[in-house]
């Protein structure tokens, strides 16, 4: 995924970073940036807001050559769109961020090298560019064969419904319980997060599930491979991917996510949100093809839109329902979903 050497001024790019939020339409839009500010703090020196920009990640604002003094060395554009394009205020922000003394990093489907003047400015002032929904070059195509080491995938009954939070946090606690365990990234915040992976949602439909054997090759120490899933197989515009990464991940075992207050998927009103059970068997269903011995291990939901006494019995009822443990990652933790899965491949 690294930048060809005539894009760009050669150089390194990477934390600590000033966050860019320009000013995005909602809070799901600064996505990447809330992401990366969670997982990573101590990488973030502040972040960048128009004037009139209503979110806020709590870090301090700045502008680019005060957080250039501050010791960042990347702009990191934290904001997302419906087919990653880039507007006119982000490419002028990049040149002024560039001009700064600042590299630039984006996750966005529109690349900053193919812009003229973004690219200009990089060479002049001796800056590196990153492209992180670039996939490297070669990814095979998916071969379905069996390979040693465990897997589990992070599915969802829409997107941006908690999958990379959800694959961090069991990450997070099965180290923390002496567990070989690796967070494998397949979307732009993931791999900022990481520092690797493959941006599966811009890997040719051929080459998806060869990219995701390619992230979790075989592994023979026992430890768990915890894939970062994207998408819904659910949503019209993007059930693609996530067919692709249940092929090539050949999970032994689903984690499924959602948002209960949803009503609709993402940017389609007109298609409702799944009800979970169902979405959980037709994930279990299309595992299958390279997997037949896929089981469900939990199921995680997104409950920020709640009270929490009412998401503590939606946690208890949708686990009823479903007869696994249920929790919110991020209020509650992952430790019954560990305890189910550490039990399920114990031998």
């Amino acid at each position: 995924m690294s930048l060809p050497a005539d894009a760009a001024a050669s150089g390194h790019w990477g934390p600590p970073y000033l966050l860019y939020l320009g000013n995005p339409a909602d809070e799901l839009a600064i996505k990447t940036a809330r992401g990366v500010a969670y997982w990573r703090p101590e990488w973030c020196v502040g972040q960048y807001r128009h004037p009139d920009c209503k979110t806020t990640l709590g870090l301090p604002d700045m502008g680019m050559a005060e957080a250039r003094a501050h010791g960042a060395d990347t702009m990191l554009i934290g904001t997302a769109n419906a087919g990653g394009t880039m507007a006119a205020e982000i490419v002028a922000d990049a040149i002024a961020a560039l001009d700064a003394g600042l590299n630039v990093a984006a996750g966005l489907h529109q690349k900053l090298r193919s812009h003229p003047d973004i690219v200009a400015a990089a060479r002049r002032n001796g800056r590196a560019l990153f492209d992180a929904r670039d996939p490297a070059p070669g990814i095979p195509v998916g071969n379905g064969r069996p390979r040693a080491g465990r897997r589990l995938l992070t599915v969802g009954t829409d997107c941006s419904v908690g999958k990379m939070y959800t694959t961090l946090a069991l990450e997070r606690a099965m180290r923390r319980r002496g567990c070989a365990a690796d967070f494998r990234a397949t979307g732009q915040t993931g791999i900022f997060i990481a520092n690797a992976g493959a941006p599966v949602d811009a890997v040719v439909a051929d080459f998806i599930s060869g990219a995701v054997e390619w992230i979790s090759p075989a592994r023979d120490d026992g430890g768990w491979d915890l894939i970062e899933g994207q998408g819904s197989l659910f949503h019209p515009s993007y059930a693609g991917v996530s067919l692709g990464l249940l092929h090539g991940a050949q999970p032994d075992a689903l984690v499924l996510c959602h948002e209960p207050t949803r009503r609709h998927v993402r940017g389609l009103p007109g298609y409702p949100i799944p009800d979970p059970k169902a979405c959980l068997e037709a994930n279990l269903a299309a595992a299958r093809l390279t997997n037949p011995a896929v089981r469900a291990v939990g199921v995680a939901l997104n409950t920020s839109g709640m009270p929490e006494a009412e998401a503590v019995a939606l946690c208890r009822r949708i686990g009823d329902e479903l007869g696994l443990p249920c929790e919110d990652p991020v209020r509650m933790g992952v430790e019954s979903i560990v305890d189910k899965l550490l039990a399920c491949f114990a031998n």
